[in-house]
C-alpha cells in the first residue's frame, strides 16, 4: 500500500472550513426557526429548516436583537450570514450577521422609497426645522394612554420640573389606522395652540409594530405642524420616517424628557452662572463709566474753561489766517497762468500781424478770408480787416 499523507481531524476540519469560507460569499437564507437558545452570553443559537432540510446557525451577540424582534421557535425569518465550520464538532453552520422576520425586506424597501421621495421634496431639510424651546412649560404628548412610553416620559419630566403642564392626546401607536390617529393628534394641538412643543412617542417594537410611524400621512402632518415637534419612537437603534420629518429626534421616550427638561441642578447652575455674568458685566460697565467721567472732570476744558476757549479761539484765528494766505497764493498763481495763456493766444492769433500794417480781406459774407483773386470777381463787395477796424472794398478787373 503506497504511503499517503495522514491528516489529523483538526487539519481536515480546518481545510473544510477554509474551502467553505473561501468559496461562498455571505448570503440571505430564509427558514423556520427551531431549537432556539438565547444564551446568557448574549449569543443566539438556532436551527433553520424548511420542509426538506435544516442547517445550524449561530448569531454571536444577537440574543438581544432576537428577543426584541420577538423571534421564537416556529418564527419565519430571513438571516444574512456566511457558512463556516464549528471545529470541535466538525459541523458546518451559518454564522449570522443580521436577522429579520420574513417579509421585512419588502417593508424595508417601502421605507427606503418613501424616505427618498420625501427627502427629494425637502421634507427633511434642516432649514425647515423649528427650534425646540428651552424648558417648555406646556408639553403635548401623542401616544397610547396605556403604554409604558407615557409613564416613562411623565416620570422623568415631572421629577425634573413639577410645574410642567403636560397634555396627553391618546392615540393608537400600532396597527392599521394608527397613523391617522397620530396625525389627528398633531392637528389637534396646532388648532388649540395650547402647548409649546409636541412629543410623538411610543416604546420599542418590531418594524411592523413601528410601521405607522413610517406612513406618508403622518410624515406630512409632522412637516405641516407650526409647533415644534419631537419624535421619540422605539429604541435608540430604531429609525422611522417620523424621526426624519420631526424637528428633533430623541432616542427613547425617556430620552425625550431628558432632552426637553434639564435637571433642576443644571437650571440652578445656569441661573447662577448667568447671574454672575450679569453682575460682572454691570460692574465692568460701571467701572468704565466712572473712569470716563473722571477723565472728563480732570480734562483741561473743565478745569480751566476760559483758558480752553482762548486757546481754541487762537487756533481758529491761525487757521483763518492760513486759509486767507492759501487763497491769496492760489489767486496769484491763477492770474499768472492766465497771463501766460493770454500771451500765447495773442502770439498765435492771426490778427496780431495787423498791428504791423497788414490787412485781411474777407469775402462778401465778411467771414471767409480770401486767398485767391479768383474768389472775388469784378464788382464783388469785400470786407477789409485792419488793425483798428474794417472797411468795405469792391473788386475790379486787373488790366
Amino acid at each position: 500500500m503506497p504511503e499517503d499523507t495522514v491528516w489529523s481531524v483538526t487539519e481536515v476540519n480546518t481545510a473544510v472550513r477554509e474551502i467553505l469560507e473561501g468559496s461562498l460569499m455571505p448570503f440571505w437564507v430564509s427558514g423556520e426557526v427551531g431549537n432556539l437558545t438565547l444564551h446568557r452570553s448574549g449569543h443566539a443559537y438556532m436551527t433553520l429548516k424548511d420542509a426538506s432540510s435544516q442547517i445550524k446557525a449561530v448569531f454571536f451577540g444577537g440574543a438581544e436583537q432576537c428577543a426584541r424582534l420577538k423571534i421564537r421557535e416556529g418564527s419565519k425569518v430571513e438571516v444574512y450570514g456566511k457558512l463556516s465550520v464549528y471545529m470541535q464538532r466538525g459541523e458546518y453552520q451559518l454564522n449570522v450577521k443580521m436577522v429579520r422576520p420574513m417579509g421585512i425586506g419588502e417593508l424595508q424597501r417601502q421605507f427606503e422609497l418613501l424616505k427618498q421621495k420625501l427627502a427629494e421634496e425637502g421634507l427633511f431639510d434642516e432649514t425647515r426645522k423649528k427650534t425646540i424651546p428651552y424648558l417648555p412649560t406646556r408639553i403635548g404628548v401623542i401616544t397610547s394612554s396605556e403604554g409604558a412610553a407615557l409613564q416613562d416620559f411623565l416620570k422623568i419630566s415631572l421629577a425634573r420640573f413639577p410645574q410642567l403642564t403636560i397634555r396627553v392626546y391618546p392615540a393608537a401607536v400600532q396597527g392599521k389606522g394608527a397613523e391617522l390617529q397620530l396625525a389627528e393628534g398633531i392637528r389637534y394641538f396646532n388648532q388649540k395652540k395650547n402647548v409649546d412643543v409636541i412629543v410623538l412617542t411610543r416604546g420599542g417594537g418590531s418594524l411592523e409594530d413601528l410601521w405607522p410611524f413610517n406612513e406618508e400621512v403622518l410624515a406630512r402632518a409632522i412637516a405641516a405642524s407650526k409647533i415644534p415637534l419631537v419624535s421619540a419612537v422605539g429604541h435608540e437603534i430604531d429609525f422611522t420616517i417620523a424621526d426624519f420629518a420631526a424637528d428633533l429626534r430623541a432616542p427613547t421616550p425617556s430620552g425625550a424628557a431628558e432632552m426637553l427638561i434639564p435637571e433642576r441642578a443644571v437650571i440652578d447652575d445656569t441661573l447662577f452662572s448667568l447671574n454672575g455674568r450679569l453682575h460682572a458685566a454691570v460692574a465692568l460697565s460701571y467701572e468704565r463709566t466712572r473712569n470716563r467721567l473722571d477723565s472728563l472732570l480732570n480734562s483741561e476744558p473743565l478745569k480751566r474753561p476760559a483758558y480752553f476757549i482762548m486757546e481754541k479761539t487762537q487756533q481758529t484765528d491761525l487757521l483763518v489766517r492760513d486759509m486767507e494766505d492759501a487763497l491769496s497764493n492760489a489767486l496769484q498763481q491763477a492770474e499768472y497762468r492766465l497771463e501766460l495763456v493770454q500771451d500765447k493766444i495773442n502770439t498765435l492769433s492771426p490778427y496780431a500781424i495787423l498791428n504791423r500794417g497788414y490787412s485781411m480781406i474777407f469775402g462778401p459774407d465778411g467771414k471767409t478770408p480770401l486767398t485767391d483773386p479768383a474768389q472775388a470777381p469784378a464788382g464783388t463787395v469785400l470786407t477789409g480787416r485792419l488793425a483798428k477796424g474794417t472797411i468795405k472794398l469792391r473788386s475790379e478787373n486787373e488790366k
